[in-house]
């Protein structure tokens, strides 16, 4: 962990930061979606500032003749932080052995990173200059209304897309929460399970990622969709009073989309 994290001025014990670091991995592995489903490079560390593209500014800068100068082009990585706080009870009873310690507040930063991750990646963040899988597909949003039986048919025109367009598989399926409960407790007629359909279809996994619109089917071909880590998420230490400890989980990354042409989104 890096000294910018403070976790050495936590009042706390070792047990507890282990406790504490058991249950944000906890709650957050189920849900990040996007970084199971893309190229993930790192983690690269905090100080890791910017992403290289591999391309120069057109604009020539060389003050001198004779010398030409281009600026490398770059893309910065963006820091997300979710605060939340633990009572400082709660955690005495951690170190006293306590099975149900009150992570409330935990477990919605958690849920609140793991949307922004997702959003992020599979629907863009502007101002942070990340254009998501959905938003660069070139391929016509495939919309799937409220009839959850005819998902096999979206889902099979989606990677038949990819297929005219060269793109191989195998696929996946990143479904919204709405969508993913909708597909697990559907069955099809003879009590076949609509999730194994759609499994057979994608010939890859079909996974819950909270913060997507609907769904988005993508290639896993690798090489189209990249996640650079710089810090990955970690428990930082901001500060405490009598009652309270003050924390919040912390990273940084940036994402691109290198194959654009890799994706469908489906759309409600």
């Amino acid at each position: 962990m890096g000294d910018h994290l403070l976790r050495r001025h936590a009042p706390i014990s070792d047990a507890a930061w282990a406790l504490i670091d058991a249950e944000a991995r906890d709650r957050l592995t189920p849900g990040l979606a996007a970084r199971r489903l893309v190229d993930f490079a790192g983690p690269l560390g905090w100080e890791h500032s910017a992403t290289g593209l591999g391309r120069v500014e057109d604009a020539e800068l060389s003050p001198l003749n004779g010398v030409q100068g281009r600026r490398r082009r770059v893309l910065a990585l963006v820091e997300l932080r979710a605060p939340f706080t633990v009572s400082r009870a709660e955690l005495a009873d951690a170190d006293r052995g306590a099975a149900d310690v009150d992570f409330d507040e935990l477990d919605a930063a958690a849920q609140c990173m793991v949307v922004a991750e997702n959003t992020a990646v599979f629907h863009g963040w502007s101002d942070a200059g990340i254009d998501g899988i959905a938003r660069r597909s070139p391929h016509p949003a495939i919309p799937c209304g409220d009839d959850v039986g005819r998902y096999p048919g979206f889902v099979a025109g989606a990677v038949e897309t990819l297929l005219r367009h060269g793109v191989g598989g195998p696929y996946a399926l990143a479904l919204g929460r709405e969508e993913y409960t909708r597909v697990v407790q559907t069955a099809e007629d003879g009590g076949h399970v609509l999730f194994d359909h759609l499994r057979k279809i994608l010939g890859g996994p079909i996974v819950w990622a909270p913060g997507v619109d609907a769904g988005v089917v993508l290639s896993l071909r690798g090489g189209d969709f990249l996640f650079e880590s710089g810090q990955d998420l970690s428990v930082g230490y901001e500060g405490h009073d009598a009652a309270t400890v003050s924390f919040y989980l912390e990273q940084s990354f940036s994402f691109r989309v290198a194959g654009p042409e890799a994706a469908v989104p489906i759309v409600r």
